[in-house]
């Protein structure tokens, strides 16, 4: 089964052709600035050189006719016709309440995908465009809705709740939803694997820390409590989000600075976090080098990022009431041997202890103490790939459980009313005799010629057994 994995961002496509007999990378790629005469479109086959060019691509259609043409590509394709892929896995940013896992894609899906753009505006209509592109570019081809906030659909009400009027919450849907969904829920299964353990019996923190970073409480491989919120903007300072801050500062700064709501909103997602304090960049690298050479506002930055992610993880340890792992993954939190040290120092007296050689190593397991530290590199394509595979497993057993149906029907109403009922009194008569010698009867009773596989199959239909089937 090959499955083709996408995301489609504003601007952008991402994709990787998975064949799930190997859970192999077949072929992977991304289409950039797209709206743009100058969008760049990369991509790499398995097993040969990367391609990379420069072309006006106006929209995701087009970028999604690219993507075919070059997975199709005589040369450089990986696949000779469409029918090769047996799926399409979507990265769908919000859910809402309505999704609580990935879900196969209907007219109804689409149309709720469509009502939560109210909450996710830069994503899910980007998102929608790509599934309506890949019912028309590969019509026939299932495709799988897989949301960002569903495996935080498990958080109770005390933790998604705001202290806000209740009304709010009914009439707006105002509440905590939590991202990053995907790959918390695959690190977490990555770390019972590592662990040895039945996921049902541990309790994690996952730190995915990128560009946008989120914290997650996971017990028994449930989410229980997250940092993002209503939107991707709550908990830790990121890339250029801010996280969390005083909500009156910004109708504060709104009057102080004239600003329209728009003005707001892009101060807040767009020229805050990293990059806000650093006033140059958002690039954790840039960050740490200019640290390291003694550029305090630098510094300062990393401090406040790393207090932050302390805090939370803090917190989580007593949400959980104790922990078996505290798991790193995202660029950030793969790579960064300085924010998960400072993330968790001094925290020895609650078990919690970095081996410093093997973090600044990058190794797997990274702790000294009870409690196990570990690096995990998160795989959202796969772990999108692995649900769409399961999804469309579970379609075609449904499938062939309908057909089997229709052929019972079939073959039960080769028999009339009365023949039923002869069949029925002579299985009465000596309910242990064998299914030929009852063969041989119900053909002399009524005029046919049934063989033996029928006739059980008839007497399975009618809800009689046989001795023989009970052994």
């Amino acid at each position: 089964m090959k499955i083709l994995v996408l995301n489609c961002g504003s601007s952008s496509v991402k994709f990787q052709l998975i064949n799930m007999m190997n859970e192999k990378i077949v072929a992977k790629g991304v289409v950039e600035k797209i709206g743009s005469s100058d969008a760049i479109i990369t991509y790499q086959p398995a097993t040969r050189n990367k391609l990379r060019e420069i072309q006006e691509i106006l929209n995701h259609d087009t970028a999604l006719e690219i993507v075919l043409s070059l997975l199709l590509h005589p040369q450089h394709g990986v696949i000779k016709g469409k029918e090769e892929i047996d799926g399409i896995g979507h990265r769908v940013v919000h859910g809402g309440e309505d999704f609580s896992d990935s879900v196969l894609i209907t007219e109804k899906v689409k149309t709720t995908i469509h009502n939560c753009i109210q909450f996710a505006p830069l994503h899910n209509p980007h998102n929608l465009s790509g599934i309506k592109a890949c019912e028309r570019l590969l019509p026939g081809i299932p495709q799988v809705g897989v949301f960002d906030t569903a495996f935080h659909q498990t958080i109770p009400p005390k933790a998604y709740l705001y202290g806000l009027p209740y009304s709010l919450y009914k009439k707006l849907g105002i509440r905590r939803y939590g991202f990053h969904g995907t790959s918390h829920k695959y690190v977490a299964h990555k770390a019972a694997e590592i662990l040895k353990k039945p996921i049902h019996t541990i309790k994690l923190i996952t730190c995915h820390l990128g560009n946008g970073a989120s914290v997650t409480a996971v017990d028994q491989g449930v989410s229980v409590d997250t940092t993002m919120g209503f939107t991707p903007l709550e908990g830790l300072v990121m890339g250029t989000r801010c996280g969390d801050i005083d909500p009156a500062l910004v109708p504060y700064v709104m009057e102080k600075e004239d600003l329209s709501t728009q003005e707001i909103d892009n101060i807040m997602n767009k020229n805050s976090g990293m990059l806000g304090l650093t006033e140059t960049t958002n690039d954790m690298r840039e960050i740490q080098e200019e640290a390291f050479r003694g550029n305090e506002k630098h510094k300062m930055a990393l401090d406040v990022y790393c207090h932050r992610l302390r805090k939370y993880i803090g917190a989580y340890l007593v949400v959980l009431g104790g922990v078996d792992a505290i798991v790193f993954t995202g660029g950030v939190g793969e790579k960064s041997e300085y924010v998960r040290e400072h993330a968790l120092m001094n925290l020895e007296s609650l078990g919690i202890k970095i081996d410093m050689k093997k973090n600044g190593e990058n190794k797997t397991n990274i702790g000294l103490g009870k409690v196990k530290i570990l690096v995990i590199p998160t795989n959202e394509e796969l772990a999108i790939a692995r649900d769409t595979q399961k999804i469309l497993k579970a379609k075609q057993e449904s499938q062939k459980a309908e057909k089997k149906k229709i052929k019972d029907r079939e073959v039960i109403t080769d028999l009339t009313d009365d023949e039923k009922a002869q069949l029925v009194l002579l299985w009465a008569e000596d309910p242990h005799t064998s299914f030929s010698e009852l063969t041989r009867k119900i053909n002399k009773k009524i005029g046919k010629k049934f063989d033996v596989q029928s006739v059980k199959q008839k007497l399975k239909i009618l809800g009689l057994s046989h001795p023989s089937e009970n052994k």
